[in-house]
Parts: structure tokens; sequence; C-alpha cells
């Protein structure tokens, strides 16, 4: 499958929910765009939300669910909606597929069954336009640099990229990515949230500011009271969309480890996480990724970055991080206050005011690293192998 498949999973039993999400994300093509427990919301989430399959688990009330699909697969032909049930009655197998359903999998799911359908899925897929790249980059703690590491990255692949590049607040009530980039908005994410379902192509371009060096920018929205009505639902529409129309969108946040923050998880090719070399930082990570593995989510997707590396850490090193969180560093970005708070100060990004600084080089490296995987598929950075073995920190760590 070269090509992602956006799934949205619809299930009503909790216990089932890690299985059924492992199952799918065995596929690294696989996104889990949206989760959707309440069979009347189906319809509505089908409009909002860019999806190649819909995965319905029809247990343990298989009729139930079986109308709303239905109502899906009729309304939304480019969808392929898949039920799955331990139930083998021919009745309700042929009432699903009267029903628009194509395809009917039973439990256990085959791995081997699940790869043709999605493979299928891919293939009546093939000729749709090819969708952009989301990437989120999410703080394990506050203050480690997303915003300016976001809003820097946006900048660097948009001078990469074929197509034009959107940087995108995330955090309604005191994001500055619009400060950081020195531009006043007419409009927010919260228009576009609005009316998601109905999201044009006019309508997104409006709510975006251009900024001289080439990326776009979505700011927060003006007010408490309009962060305050935007919905899991709400912000993947609207991901969704804008993947649809550029070649990255890049994501400062969600700045809370939430319902909301999974799903663009979910949506996410990329999350990257970002640390600094202090205890309290790495330990919310251990704790961001140890819930995510017992939730199901695919980690090949979050790279670990580290920022301010130089700084005075107390003796805590990158091996320290590594051993850990069990999962490599996948790049690190030096300390260079003085140059960053200039650029934070002016409002301008580090290619324009600074660019031959080792901080903007840093950013630069990782731009190009995530533009061309394969050219750096051994690349580690630039530095030595990690240490596995049990240092005095991961004792520290395995102690809380």
């Amino acid at each position: 499958m070269a090509r992602d498949i956006r799934v949205v999973l619809f299930n009503a039993d909790e216990s089932a929910a890690t299985t059924l999400r492992s199952a799918l994300l065995t596929f690294d093509a696989v996104k889990i765009v949206a989760e959707v427990d309440e069979p009347v919301l189906l319809p509505q989430v089908a409009r909002q939300v860019t999806a190649d399959m819909l995965l319905v688990h029809l247990d343990p009330d298989p009729h139930t669910a079986l109308d709303m699909a239905g109502e899906v697969a009729r309304s939304n032909p480019d969808v392929t909606v898949v039920a799955v049930s331990e139930s083998t009655d021919g009745q309700l197998i042929l009432s699903a597929m009267r029903m628009g359903i194509r395809e009917f999998l039973t439990k256990p799911l085959d791995t081997k069954e699940l790869g043709e359908t999605l493979g299928r899925v891919a293939q009546a897929g093939k000729e749709r336009n090819v969708q952009g790249k989301l990437i989120t980059v999410v703080g394990s703690a506050g203050g480690v640099g997303t915003t300016v590491l976001a809003t820097n990255l946006a900048v660097e692949l948009a001078a990469l990229a074929e197509q034009e590049t959107v940087v995108v607040d995330l955090d309604y009530r005191f994001g500055q990515v619009g400060t950081l980039l020195d531009v006043e908005p007419t409009y927010s994410i919260a228009d576009l949230c609005e009316s998601p379902e109905q999201l044009e192509t006019q309508m997104i371009e409006r709510a975006l500011v251009r900024h001289a060096c080439g990326v776009k920018v979505l700011c927060r929205p003006a007010s408490f009271a309009q962060a305050d009505n935007i919905t899991a639902a709400h912000c993947v529409g609207v991901l969704s969309g804008l993947t649809n129309l550029y070649e990255y969108v890049v994501v400062d946040g969600p700045s809370r480890f939430d319902v909301g923050a999974k799903a663009v998880f979910d949506l996410a090719d990329v999350n990257l996480l970002v640390i600094q070399l202090l205890v309290p930082c790495v330990r919310s990570a251990r704790r961001m990724l140890d819930g995510l593995r017992e939730a199901g989510y695919n980690l090949s997707r979050t790279l670990l970055i580290c920022n301010r590396v130089g700084r005075e850490s107390g003796g805590f090193s990158i091996e320290d991080v590594e051993s850990t969180l069990g999962i490599e560093v996948f790049a690190t970005i030096p300390d260079d206050w003085a140059t960053m708070s200039n650029a934070v100060n002016m409002g301008e990004p580090l290619i324009i005011g600074a660019e031959k600084s080792k901080v903007r080089l840093a950013l630069a490296d990782l731009a190009e690293r995530l533009h061309n995987p394969a050219c750096h598929a051994d690349d580690n950075g630039g530095r030595d192998g990690a240490k596995k073995e049990r240092t005095l920190f991961s004792k520290i760590f395995s102690e809380a």
C-alpha cells in the first residue's frame, strides 16, 4: 500500500477498542482520522472528515449501527464501508451488503484478510489527489519551545516544498504562532470550525495569512469564548481540509494530552515530541508514550526531539533519555538563547534574521530529514549510537 489510508473507526464496545486500533495500525499506511462510539454521529463525522474507509464494529448489537453505516455508504460513495462482527449469520451479512457495506470481516480479525481489504481500498483511491503531510509538534511540558520549533520548521519546509506550507496554532487560548511571524489575522481556526462540513477552498484561503517567507498561518481564536466552542471533530475536520490543499501542514500543539490531542495524533503523519534534558520533561514524555502504547497507537510515527541541548543539564545526557524512554532521539536542537529570543521579539523566522546560526541550521537539517526521509534512513542526527545500559537516571525514572 503506497498511499495513506484514512480510516474512521466506529466502535461502541470499549473492551474491543484497543484490539481494533492495534489491528488497523499494524499497517503503516493506515491513519485513524476519527473514532466514533454513537451511531447517530456517523453521518456528521463522514461529512466533516476526509476518509477512505469506515470500519464499523457491529458488536455487541449488530443491527444498531447498520442503518447509519448504510446512510454513510449511500451519501459518500468514495468511502469504503467495512463491517466487523463475530457473527457469521448469512442474513446479517446480506443485509449489510444491501445497505452498501462493501466488505464484511469476522472476528477475530485475520491480519492477512484485513490487509487484503486495505489493499483494495488503496487501489480504489489511487486516482485521488495525493494528500499533504500533517506534522504535529508537541511538548512533553510547558516551555520546552514547541511554538518556536513548529513555526520555524514550517518556514524551512516551505523553502523545500513544491507547494505551499501551512502552520496551524492549536493552542486556542494562548497561542503565539501569529506573534512569532508578526502577522495580523482577520480570521482564525474558530471561523473554519463554525461549519467544518462545508469547508471549501475559498473559505480556507480566506482564513489563512501569508507570510513573506512563503508559509501560510492559521492563527488561534481571538477570544476565549471562541476557543471553548472548538471540538475535537471540528479540529480534525479543519486539518483534513488543509492536508487536501497543502503539501505540509505543521501544527503547534495540541497543548493538552486529551481526547482532542489523541485525535490529532492519529491523523498526523509525524508527531514530533519535544523534550529538554530535564527530569520533569522526560517523566512526562514517558507517561505520554506509555499512554499511547496502552491505547494501541502507532508509535513509529512519533519522533523524539531534544531542544536546547548544550544548556547546563546537571549531567543528564541524550543517552540517559534514550535508555529511559526506550526510543532514540531523532534530532537535537542546540541552545542559542540570544538568537532565539531576538527572533521572537522581532517577530521574524530564523531563516530571515539568523540564517547562519547554529539553531537555524539544525532546524533546516530537521526539515530536510522530514522532507527526504529516504536519503537519511541511516542518519542518527550526527550522534553516536545510543547507550542502552541501565543508568542512574533510568533508575530514578523506574522508581518514579
